[in-house]
């Protein structure tokens, strides 16, 4: 009895848990950014007992920025900002293994790293991983060299193994880590941390911010959207081709655009010369990045959600998609599946053909889109559930 009561005295003892934020100080916000906010979020309501302490870095002395300034609210919150230059902290923790990030920040219990970077933490902390995707290793040939130089150095397999433990957002990258990496299954614990999605319900839309989005970004009033990095990865020169194919035949309205939505990542070079070529260019809109906020506009103007990547860890914009109540259509690979389940058309990525028929039968049946929007926002409801149950077992 003695020794449950000191074991629950242990258990509920406050923690100092140190968090790498080092990308909270991109000047647009990502997939890992976005997911170290949710975390953070999640961390400070779940687990208030405990002290959080925020490691940051950035040479050329950019200040913490307003999109920070929430984390002030917390009185156990703290932000240690330090100003190496990237490079050479990088170096120093590739090939010194030093700077001890957990040491540096004043000392943590736990140290969670919400991405694979350059690290370096000391054996006396708990050093936690998120690993998000293995698609370094599965498609290689989709990255740029600089990227793969990148990964080569950082030893990612290495890193994995050395954590005390590892978070993965699906059970496809979970299955990936014990495959590839041999990571012992019950090392690696999944949890599909979801932000908050109340932006992207229809009722929260402000219908007179619609106009000025679609002047803004230059919207049609018909389109197929696509939203995410533009890389070979995402595989958007087959639904470029499936569009030409749809709009050639006369398959679709010829009101329809194609809207392909967000920031160039690397060898986007053959994605723009193969869009530039297109005989349907002018139909064609390249927005680039999109803020957060006006996100939820272009899904609730849109007809339809496509997203063919090769490969995914998660796939968040299928998530706020569904969230929106738009039918989506996405791979049938990796964790795509898993997140979508019966909510949206699976197709095959490699097989123009299986895009084509799924637009088609898409943007011509009204009934089956009304059928898709309503299965998409159950399936979000699910997820929000898995994702809150996650929180439960964080032994923190």
């Amino acid at each position: 009895m003695n020794n449950h009561k000191q074991q629950l005295k242990t258990k509920n003892k406050p923690k100092t848990i140190g968090i790498d934020g080092r990308c909270l100080l991109d000047e647009n916000y990502t997939g890992v950014s976005e997911y170290t906010v949710t975390l953070i979020k999640k961390l400070l309501k779940k687990y208030p007992h405990n002290k959080y302490i925020i490691f940051l870095n950035s040479f050329k002395g950019r200040d913490i920025q307003e999109k920070l300034l929430w984390l002030r609210r917390y009185p156990n919150v703290s932000l240690k900002h330090f100003y190496w230059p990237n490079k050479l902290l990088n170096f120093s923790l590739w090939f010194f293994r030093w700077p001890k990030l957990d040491k540096l920040i004043g000392g943590t219990d736990i140290f969670i790293a919400p991405n694979i970077s350059f690290l370096g933490v000391s054996e006396k902390t708990k050093f936690v991983l998120t690993v998000h995707d293995l698609s370094f290793e599965r498609f290689k040939k989709t990255f740029s060299w600089k990227r793969r130089l990148w990964h080569f150095i950082i030893n990612p397999r290495q890193l994995s193994k050395q954590a005390n433990e590892i978070w993965t957002v699906s059970n496809s990258t979970k299955w990936d880590l014990e495959s590839l990496y041999k990571i012992p299954g019950k090392q690696i614990k999944v949890k599909p941390i979801i932000q908050n999605l109340q932006a992207f319900r229809k009722e929260n839309i402000k219908q007179s911010k619609i106009k000025f989005i679609q002047k803004k970004y230059n919207l049609p009033n018909k389109f197929i959207l696509y939203l995410g990095t533009i890389e070979p990865r995402k595989n958007i020169i087959k639904l470029v081709q499936a569009f030409e194919y749809l709009r050639k035949n006369k398959l679709i309205n010829s009101d329809y655009k194609l809207v392909l939505a967000g920031q160039f990542g690397w060898k986007y070079g053959n994605i723009l010369k193969y869009i530039n070529n297109s005989s349907y260019r002018s139909e064609i809109i390249l927005p680039q990045f999109v803020k957060p906020e006006d996100k939820p506009y272009f899904y609730y103007l849109t007809t339809v959600f496509v997203f063919p990547s090769l490969f995914e860890g998660f796939g968040i914009p299928v998530v706020e998609a569904m969230a929106s109540g738009t039918p989506v259509i996405t791979s049938n690979n990796s964790s795509l599946p898993e997140v979508v389940n019966d909510a949206g058309i699976l197709i095959d990525p490699d097989r123009t053909e299986d895009l084509i028929d799924a637009l088609e039968l898409l943007l011509n049946n009204k009934i089956l889109r009304k059928e898709f929007h309503d299965k998409g926002l159950e399936r979000v409801v699910e997820l929000e559930r898995v994702s809150e149950d996650c929180f439960l077992n964080f032994n923190l």
